[in-house]
């Protein structure tokens, strides 16, 4: 095969993650399967005044062996997460110590990192905001320049879509020949005053502050709101035979990818299924895949009333009656939506499912109010060849990813 036969498989190879279920992924999928809540009341700053004072926060990021650790602990948390999620991926594909051997590409979603950044220092008694010349380098390039990468790099943006797009890019690129290795996720720390405020505000957030662990409750009729999650989750892709010939370990293939725009509003998901549904429909055929060749479904499942709704009516005009016997959950109930990094770490919920032959729950799913085959409060054994998994952005960003097993 050529290097720019875009019919090359594509699989992941190494995981890295930092998140509130855990900062590797043998404890990040024990987790999972447990059912285990990680959301808990904000402790890092004063919430008596906020309307929402709980979220599924990340604790200390472990330095990554390559760095010194008083360094590391004074560079901010976003980075700290970036850098360990990423030589975290690098070490566990066996790609780190040969990595100058080859390009290694990156490509992160990343939110609001300036605005995150910027309200760090000024919490602090900074004025970075106003001098411009201290912003002239990104958190992707300082990660890309700590790790010694020199491949191709890119930060985007899409919202909670962000990451799947992120693996798309990786898969096209190495698909091109652009890059020999690619490292793909997303970073998000959005639980700072600022974050917690606007979501509150928005009345986009779950006000159960009296029982954390039973807030993020996706598809129930109790649901009011969803809960911010925080972390940061790489994974290292590489073509099916670059792998092979290493011997490499793999998680799974990157079966297919598909996008769309609702072009609705800014906030709020169309009311027809039909532009969200491009996208799964596109990520299936590019796959390969009939619906109801599809073994699991994690769905994007925030825990609001009208995109679990909205999500549920897209899946049902996809599948048709196949959704009956379709396995679906939103692990967003335990580690809260993470924003740009929801579907890397969604991603990963795939991997566990696929790996242990059981599907991580939906916790606190007492009352579902939707017409889907949901698994509830216990993680369900069931073998998994295929998976699939929505993130749909705030703005009508749509995006769908298959996995696949290898």
């Amino acid at each position: 095969m050529s290097d720019n036969d875009p019919e090359r498989a594509v699989w992941i190879t190494g995981v890295g993650l930092a998140s509130p279920l855990g900062c590797d992924l043998s404890t990040l999928e024990a987790n999972f399967l447990a059912g285990r809540s990680g959301v808990s009341a904000v402790s890092g700053f004063p919430t008596a005044d906020y309307p929402s004072r709980i979220a599924a926060s990340l604790g200390a990021v472990p330095c990554p062996p390559s760095l010194d650790p008083q360094a590391f602990a004074r560079l901010p948390r976003l980075e700290q997460a970036a850098l360990w999620s990423v030589e975290s991926a690098l070490r566990d594909a066996g790609w780190w110590e040969r990595r100058g051997d080859v390009r290694v590409g990156l490509v992160l979603g990343l939110g609001a990192e300036w605005l995150e950044l910027w309200e760090v220092d000024r919490l602090a008694g900074g004025d970075r905001v106003q001098d411009p010349a201290r912003d002239h380098e990104s958190t992707l390039e300082r990660v890309r320049r700590a790790c010694g990468l020199d491949g191709p790099t890119l930060t985007l943006s899409a919202a909670c879509a962000s990451s799947n797009f992120a693996f798309e890019i990786g898969r096209t690129w190495l698909r091109r020949g652009l890059a020999d290795v690619c490292v793909v996720g997303g970073c998000e720390l959005a639980v700072t005053p600022v974050g917690l405020a606007t979501f509150g505000n928005l009345r986009a957030l779950s006000r159960r502050n009296d029982d954390p662990a039973r807030a993020s409750r996706p598809f129930d009729k109790d649901r009011d709101g969803f809960v911010l999650g925080e972390g940061g989750v790489a994974c290292v892709l590489e073509t099916a035979d670059r792998a092979c010939h290493r011997s490499a370990r793999v998680y799974a293939e990157v079966a297919g990818f598909g996008a769309s725009s609702d072009a609705h509003h800014i906030v709020i998901p169309s009311p027809h299924p039909e532009p969200a549904g491009q996208a799964v429909r596109r990520a299936l055929t590019d796959a390969r895949l009939d619906p109801g060749d599809v073994d699991h479904i994690n769905a994007h499942a925030t825990s609001t009333a009208v995109g679990d709704a909205s999500e549920a009516a897209v899946l049902r005009l996809i599948f048709g009656d196949a959704l009956d016997r379709i396995p679906a959950t939103s692990t967003k109930s335990m580690t809260g939506h993470m924003l740009t990094a929801a579907g890397a770490i969604e991603a990963l919920a795939c991997i566990t499912a696929m790996k242990h032959g059981a599907i991580p729950p939906t916790v606190n799913l007492d009352e579902p109010d939707v017409d889907l085959c949901l698994v509830a409060h216990e993680s369900r054994p069931h073998r998994v060849a295929t998976a699939l998994s929505n993130s749909f952005g705030f703005g009508g960003g749509n995006s769908c990813l298959v996995l696949r097993s290898v």
